[in-house]
């Protein structure tokens, strides 16, 4: 894996990035969940509320930088999620590269409906940079800039399709022990289906020299030797600890170190 591509695959997805992604979704698929009975001790998050996290980001087990995933209000029923990832050590601080994904959204008939994404990499002899919009009215998005001539056409909306960072502000909404979800992921120019699996219990979980009482939550329909996990903790308002792994190894590893926010 080139560092370039390091950068981009912490951003969870890695939209511009083929093999990360899953076949090529058949049949329309809307939002869905379900679940086992409610946990009492578990606190869903029930409302959207502007937070920060600050994570350290490991390579292979190494520490190579840190990054930041954050939401705030923008407007009117308009809300901005973005991930920053800055890399500062080894190749990728001498480099100075730096990613940043955001997409603005708003809420929807219960449903987050996102408006434009950007995703931007920079550094040294490096600049990358893809913008899109979502057009709810002509039922279309397309995206521009530095993407592949057939990623650049429109591509058709469903209800309830999602970015790659709102999948993730999703899980944090709707997962509980033992919950299937369910989400149509339409990023940069490609339509994915996407779904995850929480574990049936919680379980305390040491992150940063932290112990959480966590909920594990992994992509189920990931490719074999390809993993993405994220860790959830009751109350907290982004994920504790943000796992990738390919061809069964572990790759990049996002440990949350600090959070602001109202807790819920």
């Amino acid at each position: 894996m080139t560092l370039s591509r390091l950068l981009l695959t912490a951003c969870l997805l890695l939209p511009l990035w083929p093999a990360l992604a899953a076949a090529p979704v058949a049949t329309p698929a809307t939002a869905a969940s379900t679940a086992l009975e409610p946990v009492p001790d578990w606190q869903p998050i029930t409302r959207l509320a502007p937070f920060q996290g600050t994570y350290q980001a490991f390579y292979k087990g190494r520490q190579a930088g840190d990054a930041t995933l954050a939401l705030q209000r923008v407007g009117n029923n308009r809300w901005q999620v973005s991930l920053e990832v800055r890399g500062k050590r080894g190749f990728a601080g001498v480099l100075g590269l730096n990613l940043l994904q955001t997409t603005v959204f708003e809420e929807h008939q219960g449903q987050f409906r996102p408006l434009s994404q950007l995703t931007e990499r920079r550094g040294l002899f490096l600049g990358k940079k893809v913008r899109g919009s979502y057009d709810w009215a002509a039922g279309t998005a397309q995206w521009q800039g530095d993407i592949d001539k057939k990623r650049r056409s429109p591509v058709a909306l469903q209800p309830g399709d999602l970015s790659a960072l709102l999948i993730n502000l999703a899980i944090m909404r709707d997962a509980s022990p033992g919950a299937h979800m369910q989400y149509r992921f339409a990023d940069v120019g490609r339509v994915r289906l996407h779904q995850y699996q929480a574990d049936a219990a919680t379980a305390i979980t040491e992150v940063s020299e932290l112990s959480y009482d966590a909920l594990r939550v992994q992509r189920s329909n990931s490719s074999p030797g390809d993993a993405m996990v994220l860790w959830l903790a009751s109350g907290v308002p982004t994920p504790i600890r943000i796992s990738q792994r390919e061809d069964g190894e572990d790759t990049i590893d996002l440990q949350l170190i600090e959070y602001q926010g109202e807790q819920q």
